[in-house]
């Protein structure tokens, strides 16, 4: 059994009694999991295209804060992304806020994490626009929220997979961004927390906000990446990441969870010890509100943009003087499940739902 699911399976029901105002989604993280791949779901039939012989697998709970269901998830959005990425360098560029101002996103959830991704996203927009960097009016980027630390503590940022350049006003060409540099980022952090700020006056929040948290300096990441292809497989985990793996948890004995973490700039692994009640707490506080979407994409990323990206890979290609097209680099292709008495395709054929739904509307 996975070890998540062990905890939850064990200590779930234990952890709603101790707390019986548990927000709902909380409740619903912790059915999904303990139901996830253990046939309470019922199972997916699978014939093998070669042999012709019929399997069956567990099915999963689908739910976006279970580790076990992230993985082909974040496999079959790499495809996609490949028929959407350009040539060029690319930047990951975070945006964090500073320690006293978390405990309050975490109190105002769903307009702290709304207006995160509004005020970084305008502050990328505005500096991109600078003919001293870019000069673009459209440049295009993904987000991706994150709320935990490594240590599982309540630590809200957001990562943008940037693509080196955007758009020019006329939109029938590319400007490109430096190779190693996309926007300054001193200048990215003073403009994000000033809309932040607004953002909180405009909720009429400001009061409730410690002043002292205006006048620090906030802090703003960028990273190049590099080349398309390599870097959306570097990337692609952050978007599909959840608090906690599978193999960052080392053992649950005796009421003890210990996991695995690396402080940040070192890659050397440490331990740390939690009594299970505190590490489903932990984990529990980085359930996001219901519908809250995680992953935005802004600009020419976005599925809301009119011009085709066919049409941008072409500009970017034209302006990079490169043969890559389309073709084989860009086709998609779904992963595929294969059969373990002869190694051939495993096609879907149906699957068989238990009559209760009760943790399928849990997902």
């Amino acid at each position: 059994m996975a070890k998540l699911a062990e905890i939850f399976k064990t200590f779930g029901q234990e952890y709603m009694q101790l707390f019986p105002n548990l927000p709902r989604e909380h409740r619903k993280v912790i059915k999904a999991i303990q139901a996830c791949r253990s046939g309470e779901l019922g199972v997916a039939i699978y014939q093998c295209q070669n042999c012709g012989e019929f399997h069956t697998v567990n099915r999963s709970c689908g739910n976006r804060h279970c580790p076990l269901c992230q993985y082909q998830k974040s496999q079959i959005w790499l495809e996609k992304q490949k028929a959407h990425q350009l040539p060029g360098p690319y930047f990951m560029i975070t945006f964090t806020v500073p320690e006293e101002l978390r405990m309050f996103i975490r109190s105002h959830q769903e307009l702290g994490y709304s207006a995160l991704f509004k005020a970084s996203s305008q502050a990328l927009k505005i500096l991109a626009k600078d003919q001293k960097f870019i000069g673009t009016d459209q440049p295009g980027f993904t987000g991706v929220l994150h709320t935990w630390g490594r240590q599982l503590t309540f630590h809200p940022h957001i990562h943008y997979i940037v693509p080196g350049g955007g758009l020019s006003s006329d939109k029938s060409g590319w400007l490109p961004s430096s190779p190693g540099f996309y926007v300054p980022v001193k200048a990215l952090s003073r403009i994000f927390k000033a809309k932040l700020k607004k953002e909180m006056e405009k909720a009429k929040l400001l009061d409730s906000i410690d002043p002292l948290v205006w006048k620090v300096a906030w802090n703003v990441n960028s990273q190049a990446i590099g080349e398309s292809k390599a870097s959306l497989t570097y990337l692609t985990p952050y978007v599909f990441k959840v608090a906690i793996g599978e193999r960052r948890i080392v053992s649950v004995k005796d009421r003890i969870v210990t996991f695995k973490y690396q402080k940040h700039g070192s890659r050397r692994y440490r331990t740390m010890s939690l009594d299970v009640m505190e590490f489903i707490r932990r984990f529990l506080q980085h359930v996001l509100p219901n519908g809250f979407m995680k992953v935005r994409h802004f600009g020419f990323m976005s599925p809301n943009c009119k011009i085709p990206i066919e049409d941008i890979q072409a500009m970017v290609r034209d302006h990079l003087d490169t043969d890559m097209s389309p073709g084989k680099e860009n086709q998609q292709n779904e992963p595929k499940a294969y059969c373990p008495c002869c190694g051939g395709v495993l096609i879907y054929v149906t699957s068989i739902i238990p009559m209760s739904k009760a943790y399928m509307d849990s997902s």
